[in-house]
Order: C-alpha cells, then structure tokens, then sequence
C-alpha cells in the first residue's frame, strides 16, 4: 500500500473496500454471507474491532481497528484474499447468469496487475482515512448508514440489513460492533 493510505497501528479508520471495476457482485446472498462470515472470523480469531460497516453491491465501508498487538494492515489483507477465493468459488458454484461475465471480468483485471495470478477481485487499497476526531467518526459513521437511504434502498437507514445502522437504533444486528456515542 502506498504512503497515501498508510494504516498505522493502534489507529481507528474509515476503509473502503471497493470491487475492481465496481462490478456489482453482492446482490446475490450467498456472496453476502461468505463476506460476513469472513468479517465475524476477523473479529473472533483476528482482532478487527467493527465500530460501523455497510456492504452495497460493489463496495464495503467499515470503520474499524485492530486490537492491541494486532495489525489491521495484516487483517484486511487477509480477509481480502480469502473472500476473493470464496466468492470466485461460490461464482462457479451457485445458480449464476452472470457467471462467464464475472469470471471473465476478474480474470481481466488480474491480466493488468503484474502481482495478480489469476484472478483479481477487490481493486488494490483500502481507501484508509484515519478518523482523528469525534466530528470525522461521526460524519463518517452518518455517510456510512445513509449509503442505502440515498441509493433509496431503503427509507431509513436501520431498515437496511447489511450494515450497522441497526445496532445503532438498538437492534440486533447481523455483526456485533463497537458502538460509538
């Protein structure tokens, strides 16, 4: 990762973990899921601290650290790679139409990055913004549980199932986060 986005540990940050041509893949559950698995895996057995997150059809926002003695770095590498695998997996193995479309696209990207084998999923980056005051965690926090609202998904942003504004409303949401007041 370049200088740009630095993650520096010990530090709380904005991410944003984009799919490479912003090919809309998780609108089908069974991709959505193996990304939240994936998420509750990093928290029980890697450290990630969620303190807000939303996934849309092509992106995923978190605002997240890592634990003491853990390295976020590390995690979101790790968690990247593995859904990669999953989700190209599931591509070949759930009912897809858009199957030969999606391989073929990842497969593209992966010809124009020379550290890439075969296929590429996630563009390179986390899109890493250190949140270093309470206004910046809660404008981002507001921009990530509005994202359904204003793509008018949903009216209210709790009514959306994938992301945290549910918690923050006092629900049971699908990922156990840290809330921030």
């Amino acid at each position: 990762m370049g200088l740009k986005n630095r993650i520096s540990p010990g530090n709380l940050y904005y991410l944003t973990l984009t799919v490479v041509d912003w090919v809309d893949v998780f609108t089908r559950p069974a991709y959505k899921h193996i990304l939240l698995d994936a998420l509750r895996y990093c928290q029980q057995a890697k450290g990630l601290e969620l303190y807000a997150w939303c996934l849309k059809s092509n992106h995923l926002h978190l605002i997240a650290s890592a634990k003491e003695g853990q390295n976020l770095s590390n995690i979101l590498r790790d968690f990247k790679k593995f859904t990669s695998k999953a989700i190209l997996k599931a591509i070949g193995e759930e009912p897809e139409s858009r199957r030969n479309w999606l391989v073929d696209r990842f497969a593209f990207a992966a010809r124009q990055d020379v550290k890439v084998k075969d296929y590429k999923f996630w563009q390179e980056g986390n899109e890493a913004k250190e949140v270093n005051s309470n206004a910046f965690l809660e404008q981002k926090s507001n921009y990530i549980h509005q994202n359904p609202v204003r793509a008018e998904i949903v009216s209210e942003p709790e009514h959306y199932l994938y992301s945290s504004a549910g918690n923050y409303a006092g629900e049971k949401g699908l990922l156990d986060i840290i809330l921030v007041e």
